[in-house]
């Protein structure tokens, strides 16, 4: 990324074979947490000099996921920019004392090691991302060769990536049969919303009788946990809770062509991630964290039909906060040229 900003792709190994679930860890959040862990117990002491390249290197990982974990350490307050490139560890009471010799990263162990997926899944948050990056700004044609050049992977490997952006809805086809990610424009936001108050509540109306012992109560836990820190959480946190409540309680519905027709304009979930990401204090606290609270509430006391009311309305009113989003992050976030992105307006 330009404009002083992190990158913000990080390779799919959390996504397993479906790209919409989410449920591993990312390969960013497996380094950071060993990092973490490193300079926490004085293995990487004060002054230690972490770049992506070599963080890539030790982990087997492209630098993307190496720079978002670089990024992530450095908004926990334990690495700073150093002078020229890189960061450096910093000092903190809790680790005063432990070791005072900085060191180069000395990971070493091979069992540290994040050993990525294979094919498609080594790329796909990666592109992923970095279409979504785009969005905002306009509407992006995607050329296959390109793709597979620039990752040095197949034809094959990226048709694979090509068709899970499209069960996803990043991406679809234009009138000659190319592949284009349509821009995040207000009236685009505003199709995709209609079609999600249209269908999603009549998923959860179905989802209702199927829902496993003990996932609405923790549903409500997390919301309440979230809303009573609603000043504190981040990106992650956000991104999370809608995944629950839009991904993984609607999932029960039991309906396969329903859930497959709901995924194609869940885009906008995917988009929310790396908008999230960017701007997770455009409120002073998130609405949508009582909205989710409110269909949860509904659901407990048994009466789905007004759960259902009470997500369509969540989702009507969602689609203005999008759109703001969206143009904070046009402030924000400059995204550098990539070979197999083609800007098209």
């Amino acid at each position: 990324m330009q404009n002083g900003k992190t990158g913000h792709g990080e390779e799919a190994q959390d996504k397993g074979g479906d790209p919409l679930s989410g449920a591993a860890p990312r390969l960013f959040e497996q380094a950071l947490a060993i990092l973490a862990g490193q300079i926490g117990q004085g293995a990487l002491p004060a002054g230690t000099r972490l770049s992506e390249s070599v963080i890539a290197a030790q982990f087997g990982i492209s630098r993307a996921p190496a720079r978002r974990a670089l990024a992530e350490l450095e908004r926990l307050g334990l690495v700073e920019k150093a002078e020229g490139r890189g960061y450096r560890v910093r000092e903190t009471d809790g680790r005063r004392g432990i070791s005072s010799t900085p060191s180069s990263l000395a990971l070493g162990s091979e069992d540290l090691r994040l050993v990525p997926q294979s094919s498609w899944e080594r790329i796909y948050g990666e592109v992923e991302d970095e279409i979504v990056a785009r969005v905002s700004y306009g509407s992006w044609r995607l050329n296959e060769a390109e793709l597979a050049r620039h990752y040095n992977v197949s034809r094959t490997v990226a048709r694979d990536v090509i068709g899970r952006l499209q069960q996803s809805g990043v991406i679809r086809k234009d009138e000659r049969a190319r592949w284009y990610a349509p821009a995040l424009t207000p009236g685009h936001i505003d199709e995709l919303y209609e079609l999600r108050w249209l269908l999603e509540p009549a998923a959860l109306v179905k989802a209702a009788s199927n829902l496993p012992a003990g996932l609405l109560s923790r549903l409500r836990a997390s919301l309440e946990e979230a809303i009573a820190h609603a000043h504190e959480i981040g990106g992650d946190t956000l991104d999370r809770l809608e995944q629950e409540l839009h991904v993984e309680l609607l999932g029960h519905c039991g309906n396969r062509a329903l859930m497959q027709a709901i995924a194609l304009q869940q885009s906008l979930l995917i988009a929310h991630r790396f908008l999230y990401r960017w701007t997770p204090r455009l409120f002073e606290t998130e609405p949508f964290l009582p909205e989710h609270l409110a269909v949860v509430e509904r659901l407990e006391a048994g009466n789905p039909k007004a759960a259902a009311e009470a997500l369509e309305q969540h989702l009507r009113v969602s689609r203005s906060r999008a759109a703001a989003r969206v143009a904070a992050v046009v402030e924000q976030v400059n995204p550098e040229p990539l070979s197999y992105l083609e800007r098209l307006d």
